[in-house]
């Protein structure tokens, strides 16, 4: 789980999205190099399968907004009916398990230090 603010969170998911998108092409001009690459590809091709569909991002499409009294879920805006099926499902999920008292509760158990901001003079 991460929480950030918008814009950084953004450019998190940006960056991790491009990198996935170059090593998933680095792979595939690896395994179209030779006739012996391709017949290992599929050997290899049930494994590489199964890792596509565990690192699906439409499976993990739904950020909670915080700081609202309510459940607010925004689904990537890239996404398809699969992606947007799981932001309809995390929203579910937070009303059915109660997830915005939940956070709530959590977040008064942390320490007030790391809640209070810090100015960047007394960062450094």
């Amino acid at each position: 789980m991460v929480v950030t603010d918008g814009f950084t969170g953004n450019v998190a998911l940006k960056t991790a999205e491009g990198t996935a998108r170059l090593i998933n092409a680095f792979v595939r001009e690896t395994f179209r190099n030779s006739f012996w690459a391709k017949i290992g590809y599929l050997f290899a091709k049930p494994s590489f399968d199964k890792l596509r569909s565990r690192s699906d991002p439409r499976r993990y499409n739904g950020a909670m907004f915080l700081g609202l009294n309510g459940v607010c879920v925004k689904s990537h805006g890239g996404t398809d009916a699969i992606g947007f099926a799981t932001a309809i499902g995390v929203a579910i999920d937070m009303i059915k398990y109660d997830g915005t008292a939940l956070l709530k509760t959590n977040i008064e158990r942390l320490d007030p230090e790391i809640l209070r901001p810090q100015s960047s003079a007394a960062a450094s």
